[in-house]
């Protein structure tokens, strides 16, 4: 996930689009060239995707053709920018831009990324001069934000006619969703003059390290999308946010079509426990304290947003929302948060317990084990302190508790959770089998490790079951499987991410040779930009293993399947291992031995059957259906009215559907209604885990199983 905030960080750096030259790079010196560095650093690279990584890719034709199609989509990713000129000019890099970087030549990389600033910088400074031309709001004419399945431009004409619309869907867009009374007309014409500005500022402020983070993510993505080169700034921000030390409000933003967008809610952190952002938000504005006044976001630079929503422990920020899968024109959402420190401690596993009626008529207690990720203290371990914290040693003690609760059933939730410790995936494994292989590990040579849990004994012998989601990966996907193949309990949720590789972080400066690091000396170029502390050359993180279950199936790319399945909006072709081009394909080896459990091919039949038939009733599954329709609809190329009558009308059907669809929620679950003029409740019902309860109830009555300690 971290790889995709510093995709989005590179990536709005700068932000281009055009026509014929207005703007003179080389007067305002915002020509970008490669340092030797850079050069060195990038045949080092190449080399080590050849000769060391899990593909062993060759710099050749069909790698380069990914690697010129990545840069293209990582500057222009909306396809607002460039013209079909520009990108015929590009052509001639197609089939030779990676045994460039193998050669230390980045001019061609460099060149592309020039050409787009200079195109984002006219599309800028073109926008201002529509800011104060006439508009007229009457007219019906449509407009089109996201344009990733459109063509390229075909010249300066309709280049500037698009240009011209998002100028006027901006300024409706500020119209439709102003509070204010009166005519803020003149209020809104700056409010976007000074957007544009402030990213033209932004825009002039990237440096050849930022294009080189750019270009070297399009050459690494194509080998394999958790393979990752990070230069020295970027490196550092990378192993601080591995230490689990981050303050603010907990959520990994990335810059989707200029917006900052949630891409990962931490564990731990306030937007966590406030449950009220989720994954694919958008964050058009922010304000500081209870009474700040808002400041707008749209199309910033992602280090500048996300020093607006940083800030120190106890400090409250404002943040202005768009939920996931509305269009900009929506009624925003206010979040209030209060920002904090996220450390190990507060992503601990927790656990409560839930009463849940069967079909039988009896009440059945279920301990509830929500673990957001596997985390082990390696400090205190190394310290040998005899307390020290971990997954495992946690989940044991919970485990304990919830026996004394006389629970009849155990569920834990790893939806969201990304992985962690391999080693804490195995132990916590081993409390609720009696020992056993759990995962096998293939290296670069073929060579195939079996790790097992060998500790005899469990924790919990009862039913168990495991709810996973699209965003369980790794380590999850490691113990839900390992679950599944012992039929020790039953898989709950909907597929998971299929991240089935092991990576390890490289410092660079092992690996450049004396030769080229003579060459850096002699070139006496002096990084001003390096922090304090960071790798010198920077670091890479490469793909050296892959993961397969205990009967041979990998957990790359098709990771869990679930045994009992919910519908999910986060689709395997949008999101997800699956959704990677350059992800490593599925593979089987041969399984290793192990007893199974029990047999739940059966009962697995009758609790989906049993789910099935309640689904169909539930309304809130018919609430969860339209979350997703709701999600989805912009995987078209949607069309957005410019005209103000109808767009409002649009926005106002919207509004009175989501205030019914919240009322719908809340009547059912006998709490207050929401009222015209209050502010909106918060409706973090969680149908997935009412239901999860549910199915184990029927698991309780229908069929359970005992294994023998």
């Amino acid at each position: 996930m971290f790889k995709n905030f510093i995709v989005g960080l590179a990536l709005v750096l700068v932000v281009a689009c055009g026509s014929k030259p207005r703007v003179n790079l080389e007067e305002e010196g915002l020509i970008l060239k490669p340092t030797t560095q850079h050069e060195i650093i990038a045949k080092e690279v190449a080399g080590l995707l050849e000769t060391f990584s899990y593909k062993r890719v060759p710099m050749n034709d069909s790698i380069s053709k990914i690697v010129f199609n990545n840069l293209l989509e990582a500057v222009d990713q909306g396809r607002n920018y460039f013209l079909q000129s520009d990108i015929d000019d590009f052509q001639k890099y197609k089939n030779s831009i990676s045994q460039d970087y193998k050669n230390g030549d980045l001019s061609a990389a460099f060149y592309i990324f020039n050409v787009y600033t200079q195109r984002y910088l006219e599309s800028m400074e073109y926008a201002l001069t529509q800011v104060d031309a006439p508009h007229d709001f009457n007219v019906a004419e449509t407009y089109t934000n996201y344009r990733e399945k459109l063509n390229w431009f075909k010249d300066e004409a309709e280049w500037k006619n698009q240009w011209r619309k998002r100028v006027k869907y901006d300024l409706l867009n500020l119209k439709l969703t102003s509070t204010s009374k009166i005519d803020d007309s003149a209020k809104h014409v700056e409010t976007l003059r000074k957007r544009y500005e402030n990213i033209i500022s932004q825009a002039k402020k990237t440096n050849a390290n930022d294009a080189f983070q750019l270009v070297m993510t399009a050459l690494t993505d194509a080998v394999d999308p958790h393979t990752t080169y990070y230069n020295p700034s970027f490196a550092q921000a990378f192993n601080e946010g591995m230490s689990n030390t981050l303050e603010g409000i907990g959520a990994r933003l990335q810059m989707d079509n200029e917006m900052v967008t949630i891409k990962e809610i931490i564990a731990g952190g306030p937007a966590f426990k406030d449950k009220t952002l989720h994954i694919e938000d958008k964050i058009i504005a922010v304000a500081q304290g209870e009474k700040g006044e808002f400041e707008d976001i749209v199309g910033w630079r992602i280090d500048a947003a996300v020093g607006k929503i940083k800030g120190p422990k106890g400090t409250i920020v404002r943040l202005k929302i768009i939920p996931s899968g509305q269009e900009l024109t929506a009624q925003p959402k206010i979040v209030t948060l209060t920002r904090d420190k996220i450390v190990i401690e507060e992503e601990s596993a927790k656990r409560e317990t839930k009463t849940i009626k069967g079909p039988d008529g009896n009440t059945y207690k279920v301990g509830v084990i929500t673990l957001p990720k596997f985390y082990i203290d390696f400090e205190a371990l190394r310290k040998r302190d005899p307390n020290y914290k971990s997954t495992t040693r946690d989940v044991r003690l919970l485990l304990d508790s919830l026996k004394q609760d006389k629970v009849d059933a155990v569920v834990l939730d790893l939806r969201n959770n990304g992985g962690g410790s391999l080693q804490e995936a195995i132990e916590l494994t081993g409390l609720f089998i009696d020992q056993g292989p759990v995962v096998q590990v293939k290296d670069t040579r073929n060579r195939i490790e079996i790790n097992s849990d060998k500790e005899a004994g469990t924790s919990w012998d009862g039913p168990f079951g495991v709810i996973i989601n699209r965003f369980s990966a790794s380590a999850s996907e490691i113990f839900a499987g390992a679950i599944q193949d012992y039929g020790r309990g039953v898989i709950l949720g909907s597929q998971s991410y299929g991240k089935g590789t092991v990576q390890s972080a490289i410092e660079m400066s092992r690996v450049i040779s004396p030769t080229s690091k003579l060459l850096l000396k002699a070139a006496g170029e002096k990084d001003e930009d390096t922090p304090n502390g960071a790798p010198e050359y920077g670091q890479i993180n490469i793909t050296l293993g892959k993961f397969y279950r205990v009967n041979g199936s990998s957990t790359q790319h098709k990771g869990v399947s679930p045994d009992v399945s919910f519908p999910t909006q986060f689709s395997a072709e949008k999101f997800g291992e699956s959704s990677e081009p350059s992800a490593l394909p599925w593979d089987q080896i041969k399984p290793t031995t192990f007893t199974k459990v029990a047999d739940l091919t059966a009962i697995n039949k009758t609790l989906n059957a049993a789910h099935e038939s309640r689904m169909k009733k539930s309304p809130e599954y018919e609430f969860l259906l339209e979350d997703i329709a709701t999600f989805n609809k912009l995987d078209s190329v949607p069309q957005v009215s410019l005209k103000e009558a109808d767009l409002k009308k649009e926005r106002d059907d919207n509004k009175t559907k989501n205030r019914a669809r919240i009322n719908k929620e809340l009547e059912l679950r006998g709490l207050p209604l929401w009222k015209e003029g209050e502010p909106q409740p918060k409706t973090s019902f969680d149908y997935i885990l009412d239901e999860s309860l549910n199915v184990m109830a029927d698991f309780i009555h229908g069929g359970t199983i005992k294994i023998k300690n």
